[in-house]
């Protein structure tokens, strides 16, 4: 690791214990936020493990939602977020005015949301998923159960295709896992016979076709450690291949590119708004307690039911 950034990490986790602070990191964060952190997880993972610790302040460094998540199910602590402009393409694909319309058109159907939305949105949601529970928490509902999933459109038809439901779903996506290109998979794949492809169901129908193991990004991380084969082909955001690395350094990882949009393409696909993150807002976010997230209280009053609903589910 470079010098400078283990002597920020070093400030930032001195300067955490001064103030009985926690960090929580997603997978897809820069290698150092996520050396930086207590905890290292998915976004429901990550606010679920809020409520279990004791200390007076909880810094969420993720994006937007998960903040706002982790201050809903943790009322009483001081939630901060490095960079309050880190947001998300999949929760922005669906804001809550135009969820109330769609369902007022939509009256006997009920709501079944990703947790990848806003606490706004969460409130007139019925039952809150992650891609690690959706499967499980769909199937429990009765079988006549007219349903609106949202926002993402890719994982909902993940999960109708292998539940048989019908589900209408919201035309979301995650800017990042729908830009995965299906002729460099196809290529890799043919440079690599007999590698596995583990992707997300966040990616595209294609993508996934293509894919050996669909899961959470805790799933595929999960099975690359216990699988014994040595090199995998990957196609969620490039961040969870640190911690892929640091559970198997003996192992090879290979990343799926994104489509060339205008002449522009890169090796690896990640979240802008993940990087926002950096270890000097990160320090500054500690130093001065601010940002801080804050929810109103009757939005999550009604948001947390609906997460609520969902824990008693999974």
């Amino acid at each position: 690791m470079d010098l400078k950034n283990k002597e920020y990490i070093d400030k930032i986790k001195k300067l955490a214990k001064e103030k009985n602070a926690v960090i929580f990191a997603h997978y897809y964060t820069r290698p150092e936020i996520q050396e930086c952190a207590d905890f290292i997880g998915d976004s429901l993972a990550l606010a679920q493990q809020a409520t279990h610790v004791r200390a007076n302040i909880l810094v969420m460094c993720g994006v937007h939602f998960m903040g706002e998540t982790m201050k809903i199910l943790c009322p009483d602590k001081k939630v901060l977020i490095p960079d309050m402009n880190a947001g998300c393409s999949l929760a922005d694909s669906c804001k809550a005015e135009e969820l109330a319309a769609f369902k007022a058109q939509h009256p006997d159907h009920m709501v079944v949301s990703y947790v990848n939305t806003s606490a706004e949105v969460k409130a007139l949601t019925d039952v809150v998923v992650t891609s690690s529970n959706a499967k499980k928490i769909v199937d429990q509902l009765p079988a006549d159960a007219k349903i609106i999933f949202g926002p993402d459109h890719n994982l909902g038809s993940y999960i109708n295709s292998v539940t048989g439901r019908h589900m209408l779903l919201w035309d979301g996506a995650c800017h990042v896992h729908s830009r995965f290109s299906l002729e460099a998979l196809l290529q890799l794949k043919k440079e690599n016979p007999g590698v596995e492809v583990l992707a997300h169901p966040e990616c595209k129908a294609p993508i996934l076709a293509q894919s050996d193991v669909i899961g959470s990004t805790k799933a595929l991380l999960e099975h690359t450690i216990k699988s014994p084969a040595k090199r995998f082909i990957i196609a969620t955001e490039s961040g969870i291949l640190h911690e892929m690395q640091k559970a198997c350094p003996e192992k090879e990882f290979i990343p799926v590119p994104p489509e060339v949009t205008e002449g522009v393409g890169c090796s690896c696909n990640e979240c802008e708004y993940m990087r926002m993150n950096t270890l000097d807002k990160l320090y500054n976010c500690l130093l001065n307690e601010y940002p801080e997230m804050n929810v109103p209280k009757e939005t999550a009053i009604k948001a947390v039911s609906s997460i609520q609903r969902m824990l008693e589910m999974s």
